[in-house]
């Protein structure tokens, strides 16, 4: 399965809309996971367009009156994962971030708020943050696509554009 992993688009509050190039990298995605900061209802209906959504509110959101949930599970191939927008402090921050995954029980959590992309193997638990493809914070503009096959998995994370690079290959066996 090829999910588009998205976050921080921030649209109408701090960006006019979401650029063009994440729909055509998303448009072979089977599922897209928006990590929270949408900040406009407008932001689902597009991304619904393209593939399934799911999507968690992030902090900006209630500003916004965005009524989704705080958090998600999701199960691929066996592996959990979870949503979150990461509201951790300082932002980013991978041990509260790998913890929380211990709490919510996944394998994978994918999260947003700090703006910048990361990819963080901590013990048996994989974090995930595609950054922001409208505000980066000291970062490229980015979005990620990763791709779990039989219980492996492989994630990309892509300048807007022109792919960073392939940065990990994960197993939970």
């Amino acid at each position: 399965m090829l999910i588009g992993l998205i976050a921080d688009t921030h649209v109408c509050d701090r960006e006019d809309k979401i650029p063009d190039s994440v729909f055509k990298i998303f448009k072979s995605v089977d599922l897209i996971i928006h990590a929270g900061d949408l900040t406009s209802q407008e932001v689902i209906g597009q991304l619904k367009k393209i593939a399934p959504l799911t999507a968690i509110q992030g902090n900006m959101d209630r500003a916004y009156n965005l009524k989704l949930p705080k958090t998600e599970i999701i199960t691929v191939d066996d592996l959990k994962i979870g949503i979150t927008h990461g509201e951790v402090y300082p932002r980013g921050d991978e041990q509260q971030l790998y913890y929380l995954a211990l709490e919510m029980g996944v394998d994978i959590l994918i999260t947003g708020h700090s703006h910048q992309s990361s990819i963080k193997k901590i013990k048996e638990i994989l974090l995930l943050n595609p950054g922001s493809p409208t505000v980066p914070t000291l970062a490229d503009p980015t979005v990620m696509l990763l791709d779990i096959i039989n219980g492996e998995v492989s994630i990309e994370v892509i300048k807007l554009g022109k792919p960073v690079c392939k940065a990990l290959n994960f197993s939970k066996k």
